[in-house]
């Protein structure tokens, strides 16, 4: 079953394309983070998923088929913004209460649970909560609702590193325990490999990179060799990005067989920051599924 499936996906604003032509196939039981730039459409595309955003153009379901936004998707798809819709004026006991009377399947005993295990105060106000503490909080309401897909929109931007850790230890544990599927956007790209194991990059509104991390990184290497043959072997590869330095060039590739490198030339593995960086300095360049690879050899020249 895929969790998100989209065909040809695009949301105009005012004449301006925030996402076009997305294309996407998420199979289930991921953790799938979703990596860009600021404006390349992230948050349009998740809001879309859950319903916030209706699409100008395409078409998008969750769940094996179901209409993204509909009550059936709205019962199995929770969701975490960056700015946690809590009120900062009550208890936490009384926002319990407030999500237990607008989600009929929340389970309260569960929220507690976690919260007591966090040591976050039933009788203390939300708005006297550390940042970390109502992240914590509002990812405790969502995760109440036992969601078959939980989308979390940059949900540790402003945490500290001890905080950000936390909230993804509850998300990894969460994950092993009910096969939870989850897809969520980040900028913090070094604990992307701790956490993630399916990757979707996207540039100026489009999907760039799509795919489990392992398979892309398997699929991609650093080559370094003489500049003077640069041009040569670059002519065999599907180059992401080239940088040179006096005699040395190296490459960001793809490959999509099997290869024998020239002698001179050092192959190494790439590290998932590396792949994520090429990309976003190559917008031209993508490395899409199938058919819908749109790869565009010597992109980073």
């Amino acid at each position: 079953m895929n969790v998100v499936e989209s065909f040809g996906l695009g949301v105009s604003y005012r004449g301006t394309w925030a996402l076009r032509d997305c294309t996407l196939a998420v199979p289930e039981g991921h953790i799938v983070a979703l990596v860009g730039s600021n404006g390349a459409g992230k948050t349009t595309l998740l809001h879309c998923v859950v319903g916030l955003t209706t699409q100008t153009a395409g078409e998008i379901t969750v769940l094996g088929g179901i209409e993204a936004g509909s009550p059936d998707a709205l019962d199995r798809v929770a969701f975490v913004a960056q700015e946690a819709p809590l009120y900062r004026q009550i208890t936490v006991r009384a926002m319990l209460t407030v999500a237990a009377n607008l989600n009929q399947n929340f389970d309260r005993n569960l929220a507690e649970t976690r919260l007591a295990n966090l040591d976050i105060p039933l009788e203390r106000r939300v708005g006297r909560l550390s940042g970390g503490q109502q992240a914590q909080l509002a990812l405790a309401l969502a995760l109440a609702r036992h969601p078959e897909l939980l989308v979390l929109d940059e949900p540790l931007a402003r945490l500290d590193p001890l905080a950000r850790h936390e909230v993804m230890a509850v998300v990894m544990s969460t994950v092993a325990e009910e096969g939870l599927s989850v897809i969520f956007s980040s900028h913090v790209v070094s604990e992307l490999e701790r956490v993630a194991d399916y990757l979707i990059l996207m540039s100026h509104g489009r999907v760039q990179m799509v795919g489990a991390i392992d398979d892309l990184l398997a699929r991609h290497v650093v080559l370094s060799g003489p500049t003077n043959e640069a041009e040569s072997v670059a002519d065999q590869l599907i180059v992401v990005q080239s940088q040179h330095a006096g005699r040395q060039t190296q490459f960001v590739a793809r490959l999509d067989a099997p290869m024998e490198f020239p002698n001179g030339w050092l192959a190494e593995s790439i590290s998932l920051d590396e792949l994520v960086l090429a990309y976003l300095r190559a917008p031209s360049a993508s490395a899409m599924p199938g058919p819908l690879a749109v790869a565009t050899n010597r992109a980073g020249r």
